[in-house]
């Protein structure tokens, strides 16, 4: 049987979007999440990850290669859609144009946000020069300044919310074609718990970009007392705070 090249492309594209980035888009939000706790525990946790072995290698390979390709061929594969939602406004429909608006839209805001905490070469931002990346003891410093901005963090959680979507749908898509979910009552209910997913991962990552200038984010703060009485504010020598 004959396979075609386009063929194996979509499914190199499915597969890299669920297993390498869907895999890393969960622990990111993990670990984005430890800002509720403070900024000592934030920025251990960064420092964890710059201690994994081989992490240029793990970023390169793990990353930024599944991540260009997906994201370029995710361009290409939006350019040759026809929407017909115009005329069959269903709600499958409508998803499917959800899915190519936040892949273009993420297409940008994933360079965006790659250059501008990854490797600071975004001019006129207070991450400039000072990345994320190679500075974990300022790690919860660089970001809560970043997201003082009104501006910057409303971008970011429109890009978490995007991601959140896509990540689901995605999943949805990828066990639809890959013979994973088969029959119209098996593949309602698959759709149900991505879109619960997509609610449950976008509520999640909004919390957590809030967490970095409002301390425990959206919640009260007594649900993240007992993790800050073991954070930041340690007494000096002096018995003073």
């Amino acid at each position: 049987m004959k396979i075609s090249n386009n063929f194996l492309l979509r499914k190199l594209h499915q597969l890299t979007g669920i297993v390498p980035l869907g895999a890393f888009f969960f622990v990111h939000m993990f670990t984005n999440s430890k800002a509720m706790s403070g900024e000592k525990v934030f920025n251990d946790a960064v420092s964890d990850i710059h201690h994994i072995p081989y992490l240029l290698f793990v970023e390169i390979f793990g990353i930024f290669l599944p991540l260009l390709f997906h994201s370029v061929y995710g361009v290409i594969i939006s350019s040759e859609s026809k929407p017909n939602v115009m005329n069959y406004a269903y709600g499958r429909n409508w998803f499917y144009v959800f899915q190519r608006v936040t892949g273009i839209f993420l297409f940008f805001f994933i360079l965006f946000h790659i250059l501008n905490l990854r490797f600071g070469l975004v001019p006129g931002l207070e991450s400039y020069g000072n990345p994320v990346a190679g500075n974990s003891s300022q790690a919860f410093d660089i970001v809560a300044a970043e997201f003082s901005n009104l501006g910057i963090l409303a971008v970011y959680i429109l890009g978490i919310l995007a991601t959140a979507w896509h990540l689901a749908y995605g999943i949805w898509l990828f066990a639809v074609d890959w013979g994973i979910v088969i029959g119209e009552q098996a593949q309602k209910y698959a759709l149900y718990a991505c879109l619960g997913l997509a609610v449950f991962l976008g509520a999640v990552g909004v919390n957590a970009a809030i967490a970095f200038v409002e301390p425990c984010g959206l919640f009260p703060r007594v649900f993240c007392s007992e993790l800050k009485e073991n954070k930041i504010v340690e007494p000096n020598r002096s018995g003073d705070f």
